[in-house]
């Protein structure tokens, strides 16, 4: 048996440095998935506490979403001006107060506050995660070291999801105190900071990214970090070289530095991203975890039910994921995309047409067999293409489809339209459904989920294999 050679060895300890280093930026999208869902938990204990109308509860709920598209939109610009890794521990420390501060919350108010200053540091966190691991991963393996910030936000909903129950159980209802006089709702807040205090921790022990280091004439710690991810087969100087090629076109054509352009008052590529984004939450993914109980009941499943039937959905989601950490960079971006949406639309559409057979109205509906069954089966379908496909594959395009100099800026463009995405999706369908019942929100999803198709077809490059710094070549900028 011989051994591996010298060369192949330091190749694999690169790639092994080049994993860890994403994985700890992806502990962002953990935070991202777990704030999603905390609130969950929660909810009905804090409407209780505080006496609050159902209005006012929704917007404690929303709120959050709100500053995540905020926090999104300024991280962008953060990165490009203090670096990725600062931004980073800007936002585990808003997230890591905020939790302290909502546990201790003493009315809706000050809550709602709260909420949305954690927003403000998921949504710095789901733009830096993307953008940093595709300026520091091989091009090679820049796809699945992406997927891994889904990964991340799918191990954090179900991470939350468990917290909560386990939380609730405890105390023998959310509302109960439980340690300290204190109620379970506000551990289930408290909780949170052991994540946010471990991704700050990684943050300030990660190097910075290169491409920003080359943008600050720091060329000497560009080097070391990318010799240290990109292993002896490449060379590095030729890649510092490329780096500031495409820096130096993009001084000489201020243009290509900006996001403005003549589509609207921005550059095509950057709308591409933000209608990609739009079209992530429009085909109503958060409607499946944020309203799954509604769902389950309809078919046949009893309250005391709920939570196991919602912990089958969310590990579902963190398995299909590995589908596409597996395909992505031997399939491509675009195949996968395209399998997604059309999958998301037949799925959608038989949960549309089975509930046109629901008896009742707003969330008190029935199923009666085999329309149960159908609904079953196609929500779970749905979650299965959302999760092998767009779901981690939008975070991933984000990340590396624009050009060097807008990176950051255009990203955090695209994740505020998410953001802005997912809040009206989730507060748009509970009068939807009191209005119209479920079947007409799932059909309008499945029509959102057939025209994403047609929107990857004529719009999405493929990116797989290419160079970030060769993004901003004409075939990369689909008009």
């Amino acid at each position: 048996m011989t051994n591996a050679s010298p060369t192949s060895a330091n190749a694999q300890s690169a790639h092994r440095k080049a994993i860890g280093l994403a994985v700890a930026a992806a502990v962002g999208g953990f935070l991202f998935g777990f704030d999603s869902s905390v609130i969950n938990g929660a909810v009905d204990a804090v409407q209780g506490q505080f006496e609050l109308s159902s209005t006012v509860t929704g917007l404690v709920v929303a709120i959050a979403l709100l500053g995540c598209a905020l926090g999104a939109w300024s991280g962008g610009k953060l990165a490009d001006r203090w670096g990725r890794t600062h931004v980073m521990v800007l936002g585990a420390v808003l997230f890591f107060v905020s939790s302290i501060l909502s546990a201790i919350a003493w009315s809706a108010w000050d809550l709602a506050l709260w909420r949305f200053m954690a927003g403000l540091g998921i949504g710095i966190a789901s733009v830096i995660a993307p953008a940093y691991i595709a300026e520091i991963a091989p091009a090679t393996m820049r796809g699945r070291l992406g997927s891994l910030q889904q990964l991340a936000i799918t191990v954090g909903i179900f991470t939350a999801l468990l917290s909560d129950q386990i939380l609730a159980t405890s105390a023998g209802g959310a509302a109960n105190e439980l340690w300290l006089g204190w109620e379970a709702w506000r551990w289930m807040f408290l909780v949170a900071v052991v994540p946010a205090a471990v991704y700050g921790l990684l943050a300030i022990r990660m190097p910075e990214s290169p491409r920003y280091l080359v943008a600050r004439g720091k060329d000497a710690d560009a080097r070391r970090v990318l010799a240290s991810v990109l292993g002896p087969d490449e060379d590095v100087d030729d890649r510092i070289a490329q780096i500031h090629r495409s820096i130096q076109q993009d001084e000489t054509n201020a243009e290509l530095g900006s996001l403005r352009g003549d589509r609207f008052g921005l550059k095509p590529i950057v709308w591409v991203g933000i209608v990609m984004a739009v079209f992530q939450q429009f085909v109503g993914i958060n409607v499946i975890f944020y309203y799954s109980t509604t769902l389950w009941q309809a078919v046949g499943f009893d309250e005391s039910q709920a939570f196991l039937v919602s912990t089958i959905t969310a590990v579902t989601n963190v398995a299909v994921t590995f589908i596409a950490i597996a395909l992505i960079d031997k399939v491509g971006r675009r195949p996968l995309l395209l399998v997604g949406s059309a999958g998301m639309a037949v799925s959608l559409g038989l949960m549309a047409v089975a509930f046109t057979q629901a008896t009742g109205s707003g969330e008190d509906i029935t199923l009666g067999s085999p329309w149960n069954v159908v609904a079953l089966v196609a929500a779970n379908a749905f979650v299965v293409f959302f999760g092998a496909t767009w779901g981690p594959l939008m975070w991933v395009l984000l990340g590396e489809m624009f050009p060097n100099r807008i990176r950051a800026a255009a990203l955090g463009v695209g994740a505020a339209a998410n953001w802005i995405a997912n809040f009206l999706i989730t507060l748009t369908f509970p009068p939807m459904l009191a209005t119209f019942g479920p079947a007409v929100p799932y059909l309008m999803y499945a029509v959102f989920a057939v025209l994403s198709f047609f929107f990857v077809l004529g719009k999405i490059p493929e990116t797989k294999g290419v160079e970030l710094e060769d993004m901003s070549g004409e075939a990369y900028r689909r008009d």
